[in-house]
């Protein structure tokens, strides 16, 4: 039951679909694909997938011998996974759990170029070229910034520029260490630059990779319709981070703390925030995506940093927070590592959360939003979202006991029945809590903390 609890919780989004039943195969064998493509995901059948009303499946292990046939017959390469009856308040559910796996995956009846799914919030998408391309390197373990780039010559490296970044952290390069960290490569004896290396390093990286490039504007007010200053920058990734950060600094407001013996300047954002942020879409673009640049929004009540891509395959939102991550692109990574503009894996997040919470500051927000990711820095002149007494009462009371029914709210917060249920669905409406029944009229009916809070 609490492993149905959980999933109810939730909504459908990128690792989790609700269907009705088995009448129409295909479509479950669609988001098998692209949960097994993109992140893994769950399936429960038997509840409506607009009001999380429970109906069941009736005769479950027909259906469960027909799901397995359909997949056996209907994705290549052969992907079975877990099918399993579970019992929840006397009806019978079907839970399918799909694990992430190096496919690609596809309707064999449609073939690889377009039979090829992955998810994008709680739709499949077909891969286009790119993101096929993307789902074949993954196979092979190889990122895109370690593609060799065989009709250049390592002279497309600047090297005074690599020298001077790694000579400010008391460190030497050469060839054989470029050739170390993938910044350069070996092929067939002619040293020649990856895509990492020209984005790190390149003489001319424009000319190469004309959508490497950083967008920062300032706008008036906090939409974007009127723009007050814009900048673009080329350069190599590296000094790209404290262009943007300067450009930043120009646009945003600096404050005094006064002390007893000295005054310290107090930025809007705190720095470490903002360079996490920056740091964290420059590393983990998606450098494959034609078109598409990585963007710096700053409002007059946030900054919003966005990057082409969204999470790599095989990572979901819970996964980031908590602090598993999968790096995009190996070269860029292992240089900024190097550099110590990376200190340890999958700490970014938490450090933007943490330094933000310090400094008082409402919590960030980070986005998928198809195939792009965003960050979003709030400043102190952003209102805080206040909860209610009888909000938080209720909170405290489910996590420490999951689960409540309206009688046992309204004895909570000592008012009738009715009152109870009046604001249990005004939680629901907000997304604090989420009803768990069978039926609209179900007795059994309780409510948990929806996913998240």
């Amino acid at each position: 039951m609490q492993i149905i609890n959980e999933i109810l919780a939730r909504e459908e989004g990128k690792t989790l679909e609700f269907k009705l039943d088995c009448s129409s195969l295909e479509p479950i064998v669609r988001t098998v694909i692209a949960f097994a493509n993109t992140a893994g995901g769950q399936i429960l059948i038997g509840i409506r997938d607009n009001s999380k009303e429970l109906v069941g499946v009736e005769d479950p292990t027909s259906h469960e011998s027909r799901l397995c046939n359909a997949f056996s017959d209907m994705i290549s390469p052969q992907l079975i996974p877990d099918i399993n009856v579970v019992s929840y308040r006397g009806l019978s559910l079907l839970l399918i759990s799909v694990p992430h796996l190096s496919g690609p995956y596809y309707l064999r009846s449609a073939g690889l170029e377009r039979g090829t799914f992955i998810r994008l919030g709680s739709s499949n998408r077909a891969a286009d070229s790119e993101m096929l391309e993307e789902l074949k390197r993954q196979a092979q373990n190889v990122c895109f910034d370690e593609t060799p780039l065989p009709g250049m010559n390592s002279e497309q490296i600047d090297f005074r520029v690599a020298s001077e970044l790694f000579a400010k952290h008391g460190k030497s390069i050469d060839i054989n260490k470029l050739i170390n960290l993938g910044a350069l490569q070996n092929i067939g004896g002619k040293v020649v630059p990856s895509i990492g290396g020209i984005l790190l390093f390149g003489v001319k990286k424009e000319d190469t990779l004309p959508d490497a490039r950083i967008k920062c504007a300032r706008f008036k007010g906090t939409n974007s319709t009127v723009f007050l200053d814009s900048y673009e920058t080329w350069t190599g990734l590296i000094n790209a981070v404290d262009e943007v950060i300067a450009f930043i600094r120009r646009h945003t407001r600096q404050g005094l703390e006064i002390g007893a013996a000295s005054h310290q300047v107090m930025p809007e954002y705190p720095d470490i925030a903002l360079r996490e942020a920056v740091i964290n879409a420059i590393v983990h673009t998606d450098y494959s995506s034609k078109g598409m640049s990585i963007r710096v929004g700053i409002f007059d009540d946030r900054i919003e940093i966005s990057n082409p891509g969204g999470l790599p395959f095989g990572i979901s939102m819970e996964h980031l927070f908590s602090g598993i991550s999968r790096l995009r692109n190996r070269v860029i990574g292992r240089v900024f590592h190097e550099l110590r503009l990376i200190e340890q894996w999958g700490t970014g997040i938490s450090r933007i959360k943490e330094t933000c919470y310090m400094a008082k500051l409402p919590e960030p927000r980070f986005e998928e939003l198809g195939s792009s990711f965003r960050v979003t820095l709030y400043s102190g002149s952003t209102p805080r979202i206040s909860q209610r007494s009888w909000e938080l009462k209720l909170v405290e009371y489910l996590q420490i006991h999951t689960e409540i029914s309206s009688k046992q709210a309204a004895d909570l917060w000592s008012i009738s029945e009715r009152g109870a249920r009046m604001k249990l669905k005004t939680l629901v409406d907000e997304k604090i809590i989420t009803k768990i029944a069978t039926n609209p009229n179900d007795p059994k009916t309780v409510y948990i903390l929806h996913s998240g809070v």
